[in-house]
């Protein structure tokens, strides 16, 4: 049962997160040449480095992105 509530921790964290960063590339367009433009750069690029970090691991531990919900993004294209 222990093992349940982790799996779906860290799959809700994963959907989540993706979400989140999303919505941060969404913010950074949206900021572009006004006063906040650097601090939602760096905001995004935190949210960047964690996808991109979940993802090398679940590669690096063979776990299908599909079940984290982030066979969909790539940090490269959809956060840069």
């Amino acid at each position: 049962m222990q093992d349940d509530a982790y799996k779906n921790y860290l799959c809700d964290l994963c959907f989540l997160l993706r979400d989140k960063a999303i919505e941060a590339k969404n913010e950074k367009i949206n900021a572009l040449n006004t006063k906040d433009e650097e601090y939602q750069t760096g905001y995004l690029m935190a949210f960047y480095e964690v996808v991109s970090l979940i993802k090398q691991q679940a590669y690096v531990f063979e776990i299908d992105l599909k079940k984290l919900g982030l066979e969909n993004i790539d940090p490269e294209l959809d956060l840069l």
